[in-house]
Parts: C-alpha cells; sequence; structure tokens
C-alpha cells in the first residue's frame, strides 16, 4: 500500500459505512459494473485491509467513491463488504445523502437537497433534509423492485421444510417469517437468527434460478430477510433482519431489504401505493418506506419504493498497513 486510507466513518440505524476519501487508486473509466468488476478483481485486497481486522470487523461495510458514468449523477459509489462487493444498499445511501451536503458534493438546497447517487444496480435519487445549513433525515426512492417468486417451499438443513418468497429490491432477498424456525424478535439471541437465515440463502440458493432484466450481473441472491411475519399493513412497526453476504448482519433494518419487502408486500395486496409502513431492525432502529410508483422491470410489474431515515458521523481516521506486520493485510473471526 503506497499511501495511507483515508475515511470517515457514520452509520444508519447502527449499521457502519466507512466512506473511503483518500489513498484509493484512480479507476479506469467506464461503466459503474464494470469498475466494480475492476475493484474485485484488482484491488481486492485494500477491501480486506479497510474491513477486516484489526481496522475493521465482521459485520462492517464500506462506500467507495468513484467517477460517475451517467452524465446526470453527482457522486457514484461501490459498496463493499465481509465477502465483496454488493450492488445497492440502502443504509449507505443515507449515510451518503448526508455526507455529499455536508462536504460539499452538492450545493446544499433548503428544505431539501436532491443527491443523484450512481450505485452498480442504477440510480438511486437521495432527498436530504435540510434546515438551517443542518443536514438531517434522508429518504431515496428506490430503482424498480418486484416480487421475482412467490410461496415457495424449500427444505432447509436443521428446520424442515420453509414457505420463502424471492424479491429484489436493488439486491434479490429470500424472505421468510422467523417463526417457522421457532424464532422470535426480543427472545432469540441474534446468532439464532444469523444461522437460520445462512443457511436458508444456500437451500435458496440452490433451489431458485436468478435473472434480472438489466443485467446478469445483478443476478445473485444477496441475503435472507427474517421477518416477524406481520406483513399485513399496520400501525404497528413490523420487525425484520437481514443477513447478507458471508453470513454478515444488518444492524439497520435495511434499506433495499425494506424495498425488497415492500415489492413483496404490493404484489400481494398487502399495502397500497403511498401508505407508509414502519420496519424495525433487530437493535431497534427504524426506517419508514413506503410504494412510491408502479412500474415494469421487463416482464415483472414492479414498483419504486421511498425509504427513509437517519445517519450519524462516528469518526474519522488514517490507516496505514507497516511494513513485516504479519496480520497487517487483514483477518477475520466470526
Amino acid at each position: 500500500m503506497n499511501s495511507p486510507l483515508k475515511v470517515i466513518d457514520m452509520h444508519t440505524g447502527g449499521e457502519p459505512l466507512r466512506i473511503i476519501i483518500d489513498g484509493y487508486p484512480k479507476l479506469p473509466k467506464g461503466t459503474i459494473l464494470s469498475k466494480r468488476a475492476y475493484v474485485r478483481d484488482r484491488l481486492d485486497h485494500l477491501r480486506k485491509i479497510l474491513m477486516f481486522e484489526p481496522r475493521g470487523h465482521f459485520d462492517m461495510y464500506g462506500a467507495l467513491l468513484v467517477d460517475t458514468d451517467l452524465p446526470d449523477a453527482d457522486l457514484a459509489v461501490l459498496f463493499m463488504h465481509n465477502e465483496g462487493y454488493s450492488t445497492m444498499c440502502g443504509h449507505a445511501i443515507i449515510a451518503l445523502g448526508r455526507y455529499a451536503v455536508d462536504y460539499g458534493l452538492v450545493a446544499k438546497v433548503e428544505p431539501v437537497t436532491t443527491v443523484r447517487i450512481e450505485c452498480p444496480c442504477g440510480m438511486v435519487v437521495a432527498s436530504v433534509e435540510v434546515r438551517d445549513g443542518k443536514s438531517g433525515s434522508v429518504s431515496f426512492e428506490s430503482v424498480p423492485a418486484f416480487l421475482f417468486a412467490s410461496d415457495q417451499i424449500v427444505d432447509v438443513p436443521d428446520f424442515g421444510k420453509i414457505s420463502f418468497d424471492v424479491a429484489y429490491g436493488g439486491a434479490f432477498y429470500a424472505l421468510a417469517d422467523c417463526h417457522q424456525f421457532g424464532l422470535e424478535f426480543g427472545r432469540d439471541a441474534a446468532s439464532a437468527f444469523k444461522h437460520a437465515a445462512t443457511v436458508l440463502t444456500e437451500a435458496v440458493k440452490e433451489a431458485v434460478p436468478l435473472d434480472h432484466p438489466d443485467h446478469k450481473d445483478l443476478a445473485f441472491l444477496y441475503g435472507s430477510i427474517l421477518t416477524d411475519g406481520a406483513d399485513e399493513w399496520n400501525e404497528a412497526p413490523t420487525k425484520n433482519v437481514c443477513i447478507f453476504a458471508d453470513a454478515q448482519l444488518d444492524r439497520s433494518p435495511t434499506g433495499s431489504g425494506v424495498t425488497a419487502r415492500l415489492a413483496a408486500m404490493h404484489a400481494k395486496g398487502q399495502i397500497v401505493k403511498g401508505t407508509a409502513r414502519i420496519f424495525e431492525s433487530i437493535v431497534g432502529s427504524r426506517f419508514a418506506g413506503f410504494v412510491e410508483t408502479t412500474t415494469k422491470a421487463g416482464q415483472f410489474d414492479a414498483i419504486t419504493a421511498r425509504v427513509s431515515g437517519h445517519a450519524y458521523y462516528s469518526g474519522m481516521a488514517e490507516f496505514i498497513v507497516e511494513d513485516g506486520d504479519p496480520l497487517g493485510t487483514g483477518f477475520l473471526i466470526s
């Protein structure tokens, strides 16, 4: 590593975001997906340095700002985690909206500043509340989201036959009621949810071939979301936990996961356009979400969702790898 890696750390609903602001090599010109492939194939050692211990941890999450390819984008971003590089991340969008306003990447406008963020899944538009010059809550309108497969059954090791849906909200997720696994929010440990969701993900990967109408690089199962089963609209919050990548547990309600749940709920007639729902994470943080528009994604009936939440700054740092450090390139303990 030739120069220090400088970062700003934030969190959205408890879920970390490490924004890389300096020290990363310049990437070749091209589409956001080609940049994602280049970083994955050529620069993955830098992801491990920043996400893994001793600088990060098993559940660290990162954002690399790159040159835009779309002419109307304000910024472009690649997302990274313990396994690799995701296509969409709602909690990161919420944090990056504030960051873009606070650090002058866009002109500050009151009462709402629009930030157009180019992601591997497409353009995501964030709306940042600004009052007396200070940024606040952030919402974003998703890329088209849709229910891919409904009411499927799969045999899951340790648990037997489990019913699930697969929905896309910028990434594909399996959605399942946690009670099928004998789990209950507020009673059972996070590790139990992690195990159940991980074995579900592996089973669904084998059982359900995925495809996406826009690009084959989007057609992979990112993880599973276990819910409290409260899918029919209600004023009370509905709880869920997302386990993604290499059994990484999201502390937030998961922005792309909320989008996927809203797409599934709308397709099943459980929520109507414009009606807000509150989604609560395993640590008690909340996002609000509603169906903003109906649209199409290839052959799929789709929606765009609007999801809102709060992000906060937690620190800044400059990281190095000292010569001769046998563990300096990173390690994980799950």
